[in-house]
């Protein structure tokens, strides 16, 4: 009975068995600057290393992380208490310091995610271990928004010259941009960039991984076949990105396991609606986007459903709006596709003045979402029905996403994922005015209209929830009305795991090693 006792006593103790988790997916990260570029891959990979001061749990509720507990004073002033004997993996201590210097560097305009700290004024210090968030208005959505600000190590950032934010539209690289010191629950061993990126577990974490995965190893397969053949091989224990022809024989596989479920993510096409001349066309001295007429042929020469049927082999939901089901302002009624109708669209297209149609590019990564460069495809010959001549230019993304920063181009591809669960997360990176915050920070087109600006701005501080839903509702609507862009589905995301792999799946298209568990 005593051995017995003492071997039930043992196992209790010990540690539960060290497992690596070999994870692939289609794309790289772009960077390991956590204040660069906001592009959920980069995300996925920063948040095993950087930490926020909040944190979304299993359903997305917010919790503490950096911040143990926080308390309005009032409207517009925010007091957090922050965690105390935590140190970033270099042995330095996490302080208030850190937090106001990554304030001031997320701020940096060479950067994307500013949209993270969009509406704070002020961090202030109170004591080592307390800062206060001084806002321009209140801000209703605050906590969700501030989990993707990451905080950095001030002292780390000055030794090694990395106060400057790596460039988002430039190839340009800082220490930050290869080396990472954060407080979280992995340590970055290295990155080859196109090759693989390593993590081992942080055994300093102030938290407990729910699961056993003491190292990561992340590798980007490009090659859809090749990503299904590593699974099936054994080479890899998960793939986060399936082909979507593959679901249904990977999903018969008896070696497999399969998680399935949407993504809160909206594929769309961008159009040039600033420039005076619409660049990479036949059309000189115009610029036939600027017409409400000809973006609503092209909206209407889309066949969505054709594209979910044989595309996406059923893997999406074709898409009205800007923003996916799961996201706040989301509704049925609003996202009700219409069908194609290819000879209305030309009808619209000679009505603006082209009746001969006219020819531009379609800028599209061939390497960032499900099917992206086969949906151009698939689009440039549903826009030639209307009469137009369209050019594709598949490229990788990270080629492609300085492009698009820098405005260089006609018409694009993006998809949009909504970190915080907000419409107003979309409406204010993509609708917005461009300014030189976070106001359009992604509105690559420089769409501008007063009204819907108002509307964005109006929202950002709104605390009564129906006002703001209608405020929601209505921006919605006449971006799709007027539309401003064309949206062509949300993305489902079904994964593929070793069956001794369990995992839980995230809406927000980013697997967390914390709660993996390989048996």
């Amino acid at each position: 009975m005593k051995k017995l006792l003492a071997a039930v006593v043992l196992a209790i103790a010990l540690p539960a068995q060290a497992a690596t988790l070999r994870w692939a997916a289609q794309n790289d990260i772009l960077t390991f600057d956590p204040h660069s570029q906001n592009h959920a891959t980069t995300l996925a990979m920063l948040m095993h290393v950087y930490e926020g001061l909040t944190r979304y749990g299993k359903k997305y509720e917010i919790e503490p992380a950096l911040a143990t507990s926080w308390k309005q004073l009032s409207p517009t002033q925010w007091r957090f208490n922050l965690r105390r004997n935590v140190k970033f993996h270099d042995g330095t201590p996490f302080t208030a310091d850190d937090v106001i210097f990554s304030f001031g560097r997320i701020q940096q305009p060479q950067g994307t995610l500013q949209v993270y700290v969009a509406g704070v004024n002020e961090i202030r210090k109170v004591d080592d271990h307390t800062v206060d968030f001084i806002l321009a208005g209140p801000d209703p959505v605050l906590l969700r928004k501030i989990i993707d600000f990451r905080i950095m190590s001030k002292a780390w950032a000055e030794k090694n010259r990395a106060q400057n934010v790596q460039d988002a539209k430039a190839k340009d690289e800082t220490y930050a941009s290869r080396n990472a010191n954060g407080t979280g629950a992995y340590i970055l061993k290295g990155w080859e960039p196109d090759k693989r990126l390593v993590f081992a577990a942080n055994p300093a974490w102030w938290d407990k991984n729910e699961g056993n995965v003491t190292d990561v190893i992340y590798t980007p397969i490009k090659s859809d076949a090749t990503r299904v053949s590593a699974l099936l091989a054994g080479d890899v224990d998960l793939v986060t990105d399936l082909p979507t022809q593959d679901v249904a024989r990977l999903k018969q596989n008896p070696s497999l396991r399969m998680l399935e479920g949407h993504e809160v993510r909206t594929i769309f096409i961008g159009l040039d609606q600033h420039n005076n001349e619409l660049q990479y066309s036949d059309v000189k001295g115009k610029n036939p986007f600027k017409d409400v007429r000809v973006r609503r042929a092209l909206n209407l020469a889309v066949d969505r459903d054709a594209i979910k049927r044989v595309t996406m082999r059923g893997l999406s939901i074709p898409a009205a709006i800007m923003v996916a089901p799961g996201v706040h302002g989301h509704t049925t009624e609003l996202d009700k596709v219409s069908g194609a109708d290819p000879a209305a669209a030309r009808k619209l297209i000679a009505e603006a003045g082209y009746p001969n149609g006219f020819e531009f590019t379609l800028d599209c990564p061939n390497n960032r979402y499900v099917n992206d460069e086969e949906i151009c495809q698939a689009l440039v010959g549903m826009w030639a029905k209307a009469g137009l001549r369209v050019k594709l230019n598949a490229i990788p993304f990270s080629t492609h996403i300085p492009k698009i920063l820098k405005h260089d181009t006609s018409a694009y591809m993006l998809g949009w994922g909504v970190a915080t669960f907000d419409s107003l997360y979309s409406l204010q990176s993509l609708v917005r005015t461009k300014t030189t915050g976070a106001d359009g920070s992604f509105n690559c087109g420089r769409m501008s209209d007063a009204k819907l600006d108002a509307l964005i701005d109006a929202m950002k501080t709104e605390m009564d929830v129906k006002k703001r839903d209608a405020m929601i509702r209505e921006a919605l609507t006449r971006v799709r009305d007027e539309a401003f862009y064309v949206p062509l589905h949300h993305q489902l995301r079904p994964w593929a795991m070793k069956k001794n792999v369990t995992t839980l799946h995230r809406a927000d298209d980013r697997p967390e090693a914390r709660f993996a568990r390989v048996d």
